[in-house]
């Protein structure tokens, strides 16, 4: 069976945001276009990804493209939050960038994960066309979303827990 594709192209706005208590947080993609709002739930690690990939693809259109005008990461941070009601389409397995020269506009392709029971059912697809701007800001955001998380402990590497931190490299004590 076929699955769905949407194309918001291009999108008045697109955003990531989390919602929940730091180590309970889940993540979201959303975009809108006219009516149709698309949200997609993504993996804190699929944020903080997009947000590295998307610096770095954008010097590389810069270094290909050098008359672009340079595009704005700014965003005003109420701007940049989910939009209610939150009635997430699919959860994102697979998230990738393209650029089209001819129109200057960034399109982000999320496609929904399969998991076992939907091996032989294509997966959905949503595309988010927006301008290099829109793109920076929202990745710009989410290094930003992802940065409020919980602490990171110095010796271990890992999240510390609001609760307590049981640290391997204390033998497990808690501090």
């Amino acid at each position: 069976m076929p699955g769905i594709e949407i194309d918001l192209d291009p999108v008045q706005y697109i955003l990531t945001d989390a919602i929940g208590q730091p180590g309970q947080r889940v993540f979201y993609i959303q975009g809108k276009k006219d009516d149709q709002v698309i949200t997609l739930i993504v993996e804190k690690i699929q944020v903080q990804t997009l947000a590295a990939g998307v610096e770095e693809f954008l010097n590389e259109i810069n270094k290909r493209y050098p008359n672009l005008s340079p595009a704005s990461g700014d965003y005003k941070e109420e701007d940049m939050r989910i939009v209610p009601p939150v009635e997430p389409l699919f959860r994102v397995g697979e998230l990738g960038l393209a650029y089209d020269s001819t129109r200057d506009m960034m399109v982000l392709v999320a496609r929904e994960i399969v998991t076992g029971e939907m091996q032989n059912e294509e997966a959905n697809v949503v595309r988010f066309w927006c301008t290099r701007s829109q793109m920076l800001a929202m990745s710009r955001w989410g290094a930003e979303i992802v940065s409020r998380g919980r602490q990171i402990c110095p010796l271990c590497g890992e999240p510390i827990d609001p609760a307590g931190h049981f640290c391997p490299k204390r033998n497990g004590h808690k501090h």
